[in-house]
């Protein structure tokens, strides 16, 4: 592991039997993982890069057990990390040597569907995708969706605020979630939000969306439900050049057209998807744009017209308008295959996630381009164009010494570059441990120190999730010290409580 992570505290590591011990009898039967070949699938997430194996695993059932498990290990000083379905693309369901690994995939039902309120209330462990599957039949559907979304959990879309190809008009999981059940680190069960459209008070709601499990443990989560468009029909644009696909969603979006998705892929990720799915993609272009349209018949029709001028004024050199909704989906296939596809042409590949200006795209993109020939390596460009969410997949071998360590210089390089055209270091997967150190280019110390005064407020001993989203993770005491002067206090007219 080149990534460096909070020393392991030995006084937990001798305590492991005892705590293996406390953990069964609050979880009894197969909830408590603890024997090496048991424990080797959780060591790592969906950044594969970084492996650790955890202390112990537990798989709780109920809330109350999940209950129990926090306030214990909140009584014994033990470091706890939630885990959903392990997809996480930045490490922020990394284990830790010293820490409980608590999984949630257990909790996989769907609870209640409103459909007069237009809402669902389910488990954190329900996958996204069965939360269409549960109301699809009635004519609705959940709109964020994630290209993992046959596998992510709902909880961790929480967690790290997910979006999706649909997310550029209908909005990441924050702008779908209502309310959630969080269970905090001394074993309090709260609830924030509710089925009511816009909760009274504080938004700490919208604290815990993104919050990457930092400050809380959600155990049952309420999202919208929208209802299917009436119509919905997709263009496949190809272009010359990257920096033209580029300009033309510029020129999209400042036609004030919000399509329902707007993804681009270059060159490498057409021909990987496209060997993969095999759905009929051009294989002469250098940049592919897959823009849907949805809305009343006319209304598709009209953006198809207007959508189709725009590209050809910016030099597109084949165009496709899907004929119905088989061809619609297909359209889409590749594009939700893209990861794996890549991974079919090199034994590893990186993900990266940052977010641009979409002025920026055809800068950002031509220098990410003599990033690559600076570090000797191929990338794939896939994301979410509309909303300027890059997903640049770095490809290396890990076997091959030194590539490893050069694929995660160029993605931080990336990661810069974001911040330098006034982007920010993520979009919807997180910061982790794969962003973690790179913090500092996008806030000032004061900055951090405020946010993890709030973590504070959430989680005083620091026990959730450490070695996450903070480059230097201080003591809470130290961040609320307050200095005395001569044994003076400032301002001492002031009174205190």
């Amino acid at each position: 592991m080149t990534l460096k992570m909070p020393e392991a505290d030995a006084r937990t590591l001798a305590r492991r039997d005892s705590i293996v011990a406390a953990l069964r009898r609050i979880v009894p039967g197969e909830g408590v993982i603890a024997d090496p070949d048991g424990l080797r699938p959780f060591e790592s997430d969906g950044l594969t890069a970084y492996r650790q194996m955890p202390l112990v695993v537990v798989l709780p059932e109920t809330v109350e057990q999940v209950s129990q498990v926090l306030a214990w290990c909140h009584s014994e000083g033990v470091k706890v990390v939630p885990r959903g379905s392990g997809t996480s693309l930045s490490g922020g369901a990394l284990p830790l040597e010293d820490a409980v690994l608590l999984g949630l995939s257990k909790f996989n039902r769907v609870l209640d569907i409103d459909y007069e309120d237009r809402l669902a209330v389910v488990q954190p462990g329900v996958t996204n995708l069965a939360i269409t599957r549960a109301v699809e039949d009635r004519g609705f559907y959940y709109a964020p969706d994630p290209s993992s979304q046959i596998a992510c959990s709902i909880g961790g879309n929480v967690a790290e605020n997910s979006g999706g190809v649909h997310c550029l008009k209908y909005g990441l999981t924050t702008n779908n979630v209502l309310g959630v059940e969080l269970v905090m680190m001394d074993g309090e069960i709260v609830r924030l939000g509710g089925r009511h459209l816009d909760p009274a008070g504080l938004d700490l709601l919208g604290v815990i969306v993104g919050s990457e499990g930092l400050l809380g443990v959600v155990t049952e989560v309420t999202v919208r439900i929208l209802p299917k468009p009436e119509g919905a029909r997709a263009l496949l644009i190809g272009f010359p050049s990257v920096e033209r696909a580029g300009q033309c969603v510029a020129d999209v979006i400042a036609a004030g057209i919000i399509p329902a998705g707007m993804e681009m892929m270059d060159r490498l990720a057409i021909h990987a998807a496209e060997a993969f799915v095999e759905v009929g993609y051009p294989l002469d272009v250098e940049a592919l744009l897959i823009v849907e349209l949805d809305g009343v018949g006319a209304e598709c029709d009209h953006l198809i017209e207007e959508v189709t001028a725009i590209a050809r004024a910016n030099g597109s050199t084949t165009l496709r308008a899907s004929q119905d909704e088989a061809e619609r989906i297909a359209f889409w296939a590749g594009r939700k295959a893209a990861f794996p596809a890549v991974g079919r042409i090199s034994p590893d590949y990186y993900c990266m996630d940052g977010t641009i200006p979409r002025r920026r795209l055809p800068e950002v993109l031509e220098r990410m381009a003599e990033l690559s020939e600076k570090y000797g390596l191929e990338v794939a460009n896939v994301f979410h164009a509309g909303d300027g969410n890059l997903h640049p997949l770095i490809l290396y071998d890990a076997n091959k010494p030194g590539e490893l360590e050069r694929a995660e210089a160029f993605g931080s390089d990336i990661l810069r570059l974001c911040v330098e055209v006034g982007g920010v270091l993520t979009g919807e997967h997180g910061v982790g441990v794969e962003k973690r150190d790179l913090m500092p280019t996008m806030f000032s110390e004061a900055d951090l120190d405020h946010q993890q005064r709030l973590k504070c407020a959430f989680d005083p001993q620091s026990l959730l999730n450490p070695g996450k989203v903070f480059p230097t993770l201080h003591r809470c005491a130290e961040l609320g010290r307050m200095h005395v002067h001569r044994g003076e206090l400032p301002h001492p007219e002031l009174p205190r409580f």
